[in-house]
């Protein structure tokens, strides 16, 4: 992994994967993002619904196929995320699982490029090798129900600890608020945002203390 400039900003990209505009996970990104700015680094967001992502992975764009290729969207992607130091996925679990279009964004974006043998060696050259990774996510369900149904853990293992090997990361943390249906009383919002806060600050305090240990200096 190449060295950074002298002066440098960390950077965080937050993947938001929700169709309506304003909701909880819509607050959740809105309050990392200030928070991440609050501290002088810098944030930008991915609203998959909103820019109409499209989720279904081409077949030239399956490793190891004739005449793979990255298509022109996922190309535009990476350039807009390339160079990011923290990438955040926020979504709502439906079903047990994380959105289709979160889903795709792995497939096609996070994941391109990578083959079954890169993930087995750990051997993946992707944007997010040696970066970290953090989930948001939220359910209409309680976390102590979910946490009976194991629910919580296979999300940690499936879209946490296994994307942190299988792209060669370097942290994984997640966070999750359950109970979170609409008409939510405004207490109750506000003090998940105040723990989204002080979790991205956290965040924000180790990338300058590593950087800072590299000898690299935030602009």
């Amino acid at each position: 992994m190449s060295r950074q400039p002298a002066f440098y900003k960390p950077r965080h990209v937050v993947i938001l994967a929700h169709p309506i505009a304003g909701s909880f996970n819509g607050l959740v990104a809105d309050a990392y993002c200030e928070a991440v700015r609050a501290c002088g680094q810098e944030a930008i967001v991915r609203d998959l619904y909103a820019m109409g992502f499209d989720p279904v992975l081409k077949d030239h764009e399956r490793p190891g196929r004739p005449g793979f290729s990255l298509s022109h969207d996922v190309e535009a992607e990476h350039d807009a995320i390339r160079g990011s130091d923290v990438f955040v996925l926020v979504y709502p679990i439906w079903f047990g699982m994380p959105p289709a279009m979160m889903k795709g964004y792995i497939d096609r974006v996070l994941g391109a490029g990578v083959t079954p043998q890169d993930v087995q060696h750990r051997a993946a050259l992707t944007l997010m090798k040696g970066r970290r990774l953090v989930s948001i996510t939220s359910s209409g369900a309680s976390k102590r129900w979910l946490n009976q149904q194991d629910q919580m853990e296979s999300l940690r293992n499936v879209l946490g600890r296994y994307l942190l090997h299988a792209f060669a990361m370097k942290d994984y943390q997640d966070l999750h608020f359950g109970e979170t249906v609409e008409g939510l009383e405004q207490d109750y919002v506000d003090q998940n945002i105040g723990v989204v806060d002080e979790r991205a600050r956290s965040i924000c305090a180790a990338v300058a203390a590593e950087r800072a240990a590299l000898g690299e200096t935030a602009t």
